[in-house]
């Protein structure tokens, strides 16, 4: 007799054999509550989701074909949200063929090492709950580098600032959040090609520049990091990027696919919402697959 396990809003439906029999079992999926809302970003679903589409909206253009993988900043959104809408608003044109997002980023919090996953079954934002992709997990969970850690994922909030971008500029999808520790770029290019996929899959590297220096040292040096990032230098280091780590390992690979790069903004904390004395760098970058055209925004 065969058996099949279904997910239906939380519940398991245990379905058996020819008679389609059903019996609901109440076993609730692990799912990552959100650390930062209302404090990185608004905490109120409908105040988040307003917000989030205008900026979205204030993007003129928009390339025919959605990037492959983009680079997006992680600050509080009163900082750097307005960079990273000019990335995430590029997804119009995948906003239906995207399910799936690799969403990797540097650990702030817990000391991790190689790429570290999530042993849950979906994250959680004030729009909503975002499922894992196990498929995904278990093919990278075949590598000596991946390991899981709750403690890498539970506080940390570089990759959950990106999740209501995702909400609102995609249709249904699941991730594979990974938090890159010390770890050579060959490992994050190996992990990152190892669920690379086709179109339905996007890759999300979170990473601010510079940070705590004078403006225009901090525009000096944002100018140089986005020079390396435009000739697929995966040299970079944590002074030039917090994220450094997985973004290396996404020029590595992305020079291995051939991708196309485009800087789309770059700023800072001064620029933004903050003094001038000490900032923090912002760059937004796109990666394509073809030679992106642009398209009028649907907004």
């Amino acid at each position: 007799m065969r058996y099949v396990l279904l997910c239906l809003d939380g519940f398991f439906i245990l379905r058996v054999g020819k008679s389609q029999e059903t019996a609901a079992v109440n076993v609730q999926p692990r799912i990552r509550p959100a650390a930062v809302a209302g404090a990185f970003y608004p905490g109120s679903s409908s105040q988040l989701r307003r917000e989030v589409s205008t900026l979205l909206a204030g993007v003129a253009e928009i390339p025919k074909t959605p990037p492959k993988a983009i680079i997006v900043p992680h600050a509080g959104y009163i900082y750097s949200a307005i960079v990273a809408a000019s990335a995430f608003a590029l997804l119009a044109g995948g906003k239906s063929a995207i399910h799936r997002v690799i969403l990797a980023g540097p650990a702030h919090r817990v000391a991790a090492r190689g790429v570290a996953l999530p042993d849950c079954d979906a994250f959680i934002t004030p729009l909503g709950t975002v499922p894992i992709d196990r498929q995904a997990v278990d093919a990278l969970r075949q590598l000596p580098q991946v390991r899981f850690s709750e403690e890498a994922h539970r506080q940390e909030h570089a990759l959950e600032v990106e999740l209501p971008f995702l909400q609102v500029a995609l249709d249904q999808f699941m991730i594979v959040p990974m938090v890159i520790g010390n770890i050579a770029p060959e490992a994050v290019a190996e992990a990152l090609n190892a669920v690379w996929g086709g179109p339905e899959t996007l890759i999300v590297i979170s990473s601010d520049l510079s940070h705590y220096l004078p403006y225009e040292d901090a525009q000096r040096i944002d100018a140089d990091t986005s020079r390396q990032i435009e000739n697929f230098d995966p040299s970079l280091n944590h002074q030039q990027a917090c994220g450094a780590l997985p973004v290396n390992g996404l020029l590595l690979a992305a020079r291995q696919h051939g991708l196309l790069v485009r800087r789309l903004q770059v700023l800072n904390s001064g620029d933004t919402a903050g003094d001038r004395r000490r900032v923090v760098g912002y760059g937004a970058f796109a990666f394509f697959e073809t030679a992106p055209g642009t398209a009028a925004h649907a907004h």
